[in-house]
């Protein structure tokens, strides 16, 4: 593994960073505390290359690879989970599902709108009685005799669902065949039989709206399957290897964001009559910090790394994703201690990095939602 950047990967971070830092972060506390979706952000990040920075440049993306990815997650999710939370679904989940498994007017009708960041991508494997057991769902797609399919069924903690415009879904074709009986489709969302429930009022990471979707009836054409019939829970699970890079990056970007406000909070506070960063326990949980810093962001570099040179990634990607998450929380809890009240505030951010990081139910490379930390969506 190389350990040095390229000129591309450092600007594509250049930008994600300036954009971060001159957008995102000043607005975070706003769109968290209403519960607003960031449209015009997430339409900026487009603009520039950033909802699909590995899609190829014919497709409306970056060109670029998965460390460029990583690089730039990291610095929109140090300025707020939320916005690297739909931009980790846009990429990750949608289009990486797409180009892989999709057709050529597919990558051009679907993808394109997405990572220009014209529309809204999401991704649809939860249902209210199947989380992590994906083989348990009910969502079903009958076969129709002009090669159609008709859809019927609800799935839950779908992540943009509010304002997603196209949707990768999975259902079952065939329930006798278990795993192997799941499709999947690309959906849209503006077609009758589609429609959704309210956006669930969340913990943390709000200004990602997430909601449950419902088909009633609802007709799929022959040429809106991606993949083969009854390859669908391969693609899932291919696409959760994926989104497990980008969990893990947003995951140290939280951390990081967490540390570097504690670095200039204790050259500051002061008890004693001495700045609380002189003090040796402080410095102790400091540096603490910054070696579970440094080891997630390696870790999630190797799986970035070993995707981009066509390699199977799937147990990097689970080890980078366990790692930065409890490194996220563990972190952000020290951050909270050492702010001590301040840092139960609203008055500052580090109230809103704590309860960002992913729940610990999902630390495991399991097969739930990486993009939300609650359930696949």
């Amino acid at each position: 593994m190389d350990f040095s950047f390229t000129e591309e990967q450092l600007m594509i971070q250049d930008v994600a960073r300036r954009i971060a830092r001159e957008k995102i972060a000043p607005s975070a506390e706003h769109h968290d505390r209403t519960g607003e979706f960031p449209l015009d952000n997430i339409r900026l990040l487009g603009e520039n290359g950033l909802m699909g920075i590995e899609v190829p440049v014919e497709y409306g993306g970056a060109g670029m690879d998965p460390v460029a990815y990583v690089l730039a997650m990291v610095e929109v999710a140090a300025g707020d989970a939320a916005h690297s939370t739909i931009m980790s679904v846009n990429n990750s989940l949608f289009c990486n599902g797409i180009l892989t498994h999709g057709t050529e007017e597919q990558k051009r009708l679907y993808v394109s709108a997405i990572a220009e960041g014209r529309e809204i991508g999401a991704f649809a494997l939860t249902e209210p009685q199947s989380g992590s057991d994906a083989t348990a769902m009910r969502c079903r797609a009958v076969k129709q005799a002009d090669g159609s399919y008709v859809v019927n069924g609800k799935k839950s903690w779908i992540t943009s669902g509010p304002v997603a415009k196209y949707i990768v879904l999975f259902a079952l074709t065939d329930p006798d065949k278990g795993a192997r009986g799941i499709t999947a489709f690309v959906i849209d969302t503006a077609r009758e039989g589609f429609s959704r429930g309210k956006t669930e009022p969340k913990l943390g990471i709000r200004a990602s709206a997430t909601c449950e979707i419902e088909f009633n009836d609802y007709v799929v054409k022959a040429d809106e399957v991606l993949g083969q019939e009854g390859e669908g829970f391969k693609i899932a699970m291919g696409v959760l290897d994926a989104g497990r890079i980008g969990i893990a990056s947003q995951a140290i970007g939280i951390a990081r964001a967490a540390y570097e406000a504690t670095i200039e909070y204790v050259k500051e506070r002061k008890a004693f009559g001495a700045p609380i960063g002189t003090f040796q326990m402080t410095q102790a949980k400091i540096a603490d910090m910054k070696c579970r810093l440094d080891a997630a962001l390696l870790l999630t570099l190797r799986a970035a790394w070993t995707k981009g040179q066509g390699q199977r990634f799937s147990n990097e990607a689970a080890i980078a994703k366990l790692v930065a998450s409890e490194a996220a929380m563990w972190i952000t809890h020290q951050a909270l201690q050492i702010h001590g009240g301040m840092g139960y505030s609203k008055e500052m951010p580090i109230e809103r990095y704590f309860p960002r990081r992913q729940d610990h139910r999902n630390l495991r490379g399991d097969q739930r939602d990486p993009a939300t930390g609650d359930r696949p969506a």
